[in-house]
C-alpha cells in the first residue's frame, strides 16, 4: 500500500462519500477554483479553504444586497462542506505552516494569475519535491504559458474571446453574455474531473501530476460540440435567439397570460405528435414542412401561425397538453420558479443549512443522487473559524503551540491594519 492510500485510509472518519480521507489544500477564491473544491468536498473530501486574514475569499464581500447587508450570500453559494483557515502566504511563519499542511494533504487547487504561487513559495516545483504524490491543479484565465499568460480573465472576458459573445442574442442584436458565470463553473467542473483521473492514478501506485486547465480551452471544450460548422466548414453560426439553427419548431413561445414556454421537436420522431397538439395535423402531409430541413427553410412562414396557436391558451393549458403527445417542452422558469419546481424539491437539489452567523441558508447541492454513504454536507465556514482544528488534526500541535500562532496573527492583522 502507497503513502497516499495510507494516509487517506487513516483519514476515513473525516467523512462519508468516495473521497472520505482525500485532504484539499485549497488556495482558490470566487468561483472557477471553489466550485470545484465544492464538487470535491460534496464527493467526501476534506477541503481546507485558505484565505487571506485580510478579508479572505474576495466573495465574501461581494453581493451584499438590500436586506441583507450582513450576509455573505455568494460566498455561501460556492463554499459549502469547507473548513477555513487564515494564513499569510507573505509571511514566512505562515508559508511554512502552509508547507506542513500540504504535507499531509493529497491534492492543491489554485486559481492565482501565473506564477503567483512561485512567488510566495507554494507553486508545484516547491510543494510536490516533499510530498511525490501531490495532486496540483491550477486554473487560470488562459493557461500556465502561451502570449495570454499574464492577461486578467473573468467570466465575461473568457465569453467573449471564446466565441460565446457571437451567438447569443438575435440576429441583427449586439454580442450578449450568458447572465451567469459558466466559464468559472465549466472550468471548476473539468478540473475536478482531471484531479479525480489523478488520485485515481495515485491510488495505483503512481506519482502525482500537475494540471494546468485554462478557462479558454475548458470553454471552447464545452461549446465544440456545437461547432461543427466552424471546425469542419469554416463557418460562423448567425445569432438565432432562442429559435435553433437546425431545427423547426424550436423556440419559446408566448402563451395567453403572457408566459414563455420553450419547446423543441428534436427529430421527425416528434413532428407528428407536435401536429396533434397543436391541432394542426393538416401540417403532416405539407410538402412544405415534411422533413426537418425543410421546415427549416420554411421558418419564416411557419413562425408566425405556431406564434398564433400558442397565445391562443394559457401556460396551464398547453402543458397537459404537450406533457400527453411527449413533446420536449418546459416553461421558462425566473431563478425563483426554477428552484421552487417540484422535480428540484422532489430530488432534494436545494439544501437548508445551519449558518453560525446567517442562520438558516439555502444552497444547491450535489446534482447527482450516488448509492450508498453519501458525504455530509455542512455550512460554509466564517473566516478562520477551523484553525484551531486544522493545526491540532492535521499537524498535531499542542494547545499552546496553537494559541501562539492565533495570537501571533491577530497581533499581526492589527498591525498591518492600525487597528
Amino acid at each position: 500500500m502507497n503513502q497516499t492510500t495510507s494516509r487517506v485510509e487513516t483519514n476515513k472518519a473525516v467523512g462519508g462519500g468516495p473521497l472520505a480521507g482525500v485532504r484539499v489544500f485549497d488556495l482558490s477564491q470566487v468561483i472557477a477554483g471553489p466550485h470545484c473544491t465544492t464538487i470535491l468536498a460534496n464527493l467526501g473530501a476534506e477541503v481546507l479553504k485558505i484565505e487571506r486574514p485580510d478579508g479572505g475569499d474576495d466573495l465574501r464581500t461581494v453581493g451584499r444586497y438590500k436586506g441583507r447587508e450582513d450576509h455573505e450570500d455568494y460566498f455561501h453559494a460556492n463554499n459549502c462542506s469547507k473548513k477555513s483557515i487564515c494564513l499569510n502566504l507573505k509571511d514566512d511563519h505562515d508559508r511554512e505552516v502552509a508547507h506542513s499542511l500540504v504535507a499531509r494533504a493529497d491534492v492543491v487547487v489554485e486559481n492565482f494569475a501565473p506564477g503567483t504561487v512561485d512567488k510566495l513559495g507554494v507553486g508545484w516545483r516547491d510543494l510536490s519535491s516533499a510530498n511525490p504524490q501531490l495532486v496540483y491543479c491550477s486554473i487560470s484565465g488562459f493557461g500556465q504559458e502561451g502570449p495570454y499568460r499574464s492577461r486578467l480573465a473573468l467570466d465575461p472576458v473568457v465569453q467573449a474571446v471564446t466565441g460565446v459573445m457571437s451567438v447569443i442574442g438575435t440576429a441583427g442584436s449586439d454580442p450578449l453574455m450568458i447572465g451567469a458565470p459558466l466559464a468559472d463553473v465549466i472550468s471548476g467542473i473539468y478540473s475536478a474531473n482531471f484531479i479525480l483521473a489523478a488520485l485515481y492514478e495515485v491510488q495505483a501506485g503512481g506519482l502525482g501530476r500537475y494540471i494546468d486547465v485554462s478557462m479558454q480551452d475548458a470553454m471552447l471544450s464545452a461549446l465544440g460540440p456545437r461547432m461543427g460548422e466552424a471546425l469542419q466548414g469554416g463557418v460562423n453560426p448567425g445569432r438565432f435567439g432562442n429559435q435553433n439553427p437546425m431545427r423547426v419548431p424550436a423556440d419559446t413561445y408566448k402563451t395567453a397570460d403572457g408566459k414563455f414556454i420553450s419547446i423543441i421537436v428534436q427529430n421527425e420522431r416528434f413532428w407528428e405528435p407536435f401536429c396533434r397538439a397543436v391541432k394542426r395535423k393538416d401540417f403532416i402531409a405539407d410538402e412544405r414542412y415534411k422533413t426537418q430541413p425543410l421546415r427549416v427553410v420554411h421558418r419564416k412562414e411557419l413562425t408566425p401561425v405556431l406564434e398564433e396557436v400558442f397565445a391562443s391558451k394559457t401556460a396551464a393549458e398547453w402543458c397537459p397538453i404537450l406533457e400527453a403527445e411527449r413533446i420536449p417542452f418546459a416553461m421558462v422558469n425566473s431563478y425563483l420558479e426554477a428552484l421552487a419546481d417540484p422535480q428540484v424539491k422532489h430530488r432534494g437539489t436545494v439544501r437548508e443549512l445551519d449558518h453560525p452567523e446567517s442562520g438558516k441558508i439555502r444552497v444547491v447541492g450535489s446534482p447527482g443522487i450516488m448509492s450508498g454513504s453519501a458525504a455530509h454536507q455542512f455550512a460554509p465556514p466564517l473566516l478562520n473559524q477551523h484553525a484551531e482544528e486544522v493545526l491540532s488534526e492535521w499537524l498535531d500541535w499542542s494547545d499552546d503551540e496553537i494559541q501562539k500562532f492565533c495570537h501571533a496573527q491577530t497581533f499581526s492583522r492589527q498591525r498591518d491594519t492600525g487597528k
